[in-house]
């Protein structure tokens, strides 16, 4: 069947990415500490677990990696209330970045063009976030979790993009092959990496983020008006 994949931040709503992880993680590290955890030890904790999970093979899901690593430097505490901790973070405190995240209004009408199609859209955002988080960036999104029928997050997957695991992980868990798919995203390294296994790819330019200054012109790209005359294509293929 054929099914569209959404990256999240940068492409279904826009996101200074470097400004939103330093406040992100000092947010966390400030909660870490209300609850009495040592800041020094919870920094370089989520240090050491972004850089695990975004390097992770498949040994440990991604949230497993992250609570062993604040695990090792805030203490066997942190496991017995890592639980409750995250429950009550990402129920308060985390609402506070939304307003570093910009509603793309475009996303809103792409999603209902997708449905009316009848083709499934998948968010495939990196899973370094907890399924909480990224529910609550859905919402700053302005869309909800039933525009998606699946959604990638840090309980149930063991890699991240660029690595191509990622996407064979989301094709086994849809039951579908490469070219029924169509990877839509804003990260001409970390989205476009799909097309390695066949995937039809498009690279939304609203948001563009290519650290490594790469050819976007070998890429189908442009704005959303070229993003859904391509959906279209997709659909008619």
């Amino acid at each position: 069947m054929k099914t569209i994949l959404f990256d999240l931040d940068g492409t279904l709503h826009g996101m200074d990415l470097d400004r939103f992880a330093k406040a992100y993680f000092t947010s966390l590290i400030d909660d870490f500490a209300r609850h009495g955890f040592s800041p020094d030890g919870a920094k370089i904790a989520l240090d050491e677990a972004f850089h695990g999970m975004m390097a992770n093979r498949g040994e440990r899901t991604n949230e497993q990696l992250f609570i062993d690593c604040f695990t090792a430097h805030c203490g066997e505490e942190y496991r017995k209330r890592s639980e409750a901790i995250a429950a009550e973070y990402y129920a308060t405190a985390f609402d506070s970045l939304a307003p570093l995240c910009t509603p793309f209004r475009e996303a809103r009408a792409i999603l209902d063009r997708v449905h009316a199609l009848g083709i499934p859209a998948v968010l495939a955002t990196n899973p370094i976030f907890p399924r909480a988080a990224t529910l609550r960036r859905i919402a700053w999104a302005g869309l909800v979790p039933e525009d998606f029928t699946l959604i990638t997050t840090y309980e149930e997957f063991s890699h991240t993009k660029p690595n191509l695991d990622y996407y064979r992980t989301i094709l086994a868990r849809i039951g579908a092959a490469p070219e029924e798919c169509m990877m839509v995203g804003n990260d001409a390294i970390e989205d476009m990496a799909a097309a390695e296994l066949g995937m039809r790819v498009f690279l939304l330019t609203e948001d563009l983020l290519n650290r490594k200054g790469l050819d976007i012109s070998v890429y189908p790209h442009g704005g959303f008006a070229e993003l859904a005359a391509a959906i279209e294509d997709f659909a008619t293929a």
